[in-house]
């Protein structure tokens, strides 16, 4: 499956859960009903379908190979110079080959009609303003990409706190069934990981739930974006790309690009936010637990709220970087003058170079426009090119932390600390805690006290030992 096809809206049905309702109750506007089981013709299929819908599957096509954003999972034994993936190169054949081209009839101009070079002292005017404006340009954006990193970190931080609160912090009430407060608490963690793959899918401009890697965390919510959902086109509002746009996109060519916002644009009911919202339903989870007396401890209430607040500054921080790119003026000028700059390259060089102005006009032209292309490339951190964020594999890893706060029994600490498995003292000692609870107290604080005096002479007596060895090793 391609990257653009991992996460491709599925079909979906418009169903009435309230068609049984009383007679005399509102009639509610139609909901999405998420198919999640599904029949497969064949066993490849069905493996496929089983597979973990965060995870990116990776194949031999050609979208998988030059589309991203990288799976940072993967290891390539290939020389980092040699490497293709990940490489601005695929954008800059069309532009190389333009200069070569330019760069030829040049120097034909030049040996074979008449002398058009120009004095090399242009190279240096132009090139300190080149390289300044290039300087300049790689840093904004790669400072975009840091603070996008940045929020996404603040995200991760805040869902483990929040997942902690719902799961361990929050007390079992007695007279509930156990099973609906483990239910709810699972679904509260959902939330956590769903407003994580909104923020993802909301930063890409796709505003529906039918999703693969969502449709099973907000299909049952009332949102905007649900409702939005039903009248989605079976293919998302995405045609699919024909041979010439496809490659245009691969080579990266403006007119081939579509516009980010299409979905946006078409769709016929209006999106909503779908992060905000989550936020709100989570923000009804905090306060109902602690209506219930589920977070008794006030630091537990603040902690609860301030992560709450967290993934908010984490969303409008992402938004800000989104919606505040390099003001138009610059990169207009900044295009111009590099373009310039490369163009006027063979008039400089073919006077000493002759034949040679080609490739070396080339070569020049693939540093200068690669910093240029780079720059563009890594401005928006959060698209589906290959050097932007990995934003799936973020928000892969917020699941998994959930799933692994979920996995811990609330036990007591007493059952772990006092284990026959504890070796509290180690290395001075390597008797277990229930060993040191048969012995007397002025025994333990005998070895607490003098521990570290152990563990340094310990350490003296190894690093003496190494000296001799490698002393009679060198006699």
């Amino acid at each position: 499956m391609s990257d653009g096809e991992a996460f491709a809206p599925t079909e979906v049905t418009v169903v009435d859960h309230h068609a049984n309702n009383q007679g005399n109750e509102k009639r509610r506007e139609p909901s999405l009903e998420i198919p999640l089981e599904r029949e497969y013709t064949n066993l490849q299929d069905a493996r496929m379908a089983a597979s973990i819908p965060l995870n990116r599957r990776h194949t031999l096509n050609l979208e998988d190979y030059f589309a991203g954003p990288r799976d940072m999972s993967k290891h390539s034994k290939w020389p980092l110079f040699l490497q293709m993936h990940g490489s601005i190169l695929p954008k800059m054949i069309v532009p190389l080959v333009c200069m070569a081209a330019w760069s030829t009839i040049i120097t034909l101009l030049y040996e074979k009609v008449a002398h058009i070079g120009v004095n090399s002292i242009l190279l240096t005017v132009l090139g300190f303003v080149v390289s300044t404006g290039l300087s300049f340009r790689g840093s904004t954006a790669y400072e975009r990409y840091a603070e996008g990193r940045r929020f996404f970190a603040s995200l991760v931080t805040s869902s483990q706190a929040l997942g902690r609160i719902f799961w361990i912090h929050a007390k079992t009430l007695p007279d509930v069934d156990m099973r609906k407060q483990m239910l709810y608490k699972i679904s509260a963690m959902n939330l956590v990981v769903a407003y994580a793959i909104a923020l993802k899918h909301s930063l890409r401009f796709e505003p529906y739930t039918a999703y693969q890697d969502i449709e099973h965390l907000v299909g049952h919510l009332d949102t905007f974006a649900r409702s939005a959902t039903t009248t989605m086109p079976l293919n998302g509002g995405v045609g699919k790309k024909n041979f010439f746009k496809s490659i245009g996109d691969y080579l990266g060519l403006s007119f081939a690009a579509s516009n980010p916002r299409k979905l946006l644009k078409k769709a016929e009911k209006p999106t909503g936010n779908l992060p905000l919202e989550l936020l709100n339903h989570l923000a009804v989870t905090i306060d109902q637990m602690i209506a219930r007396g589920q977070l008794p401890v006030p630091m537990q209430q603040t902690t609860a709220y301030n992560n709450l607040a967290a993934l908010n500054d984490a969303y409008t921080g992402c938004l800000r970087v989104l919606t505040t790119p390099l003001p138009i003026a610059y990169g207009i000028l900044f295009q111009q003058i590099t373009w310039l700059y490369v163009i006027l390259l063979p008039f400089q060089m073919v006077a000493v170079l002759n034949w040679i102005t080609i490739p070396a006009t080339t070569v020049a032209s693939y540093i200068i426009l690669g910093l240029l292309f780079i720059g563009q490339e890594i401005e928006n951190p959060f698209g589906h090119d290959v050097n932007d964020l990995p934003l799936d594999s973020y928000c892969e890893q917020i699941a998994l932390d959930m799933d692994i706060i979920a996995s811990h029994s609330c036990f007591e600490p007493d059952d772990f600390f006092f284990s026959s498995e504890n070796v509290p003292l180690y290395p001075v000692s390597g008797a277990s805690a229930d060993i040191w609870l048969r012995r007397s107290e002025a025994k333990l604080t005998e070895a607490i006290r003098t521990k570290p005096n152990k563990i340094f002479e310990w350490r003296r007596w190894r690093g003496e030992k190494i000296e001799d060895e490698e002393s009679a090793k060198s006699d």
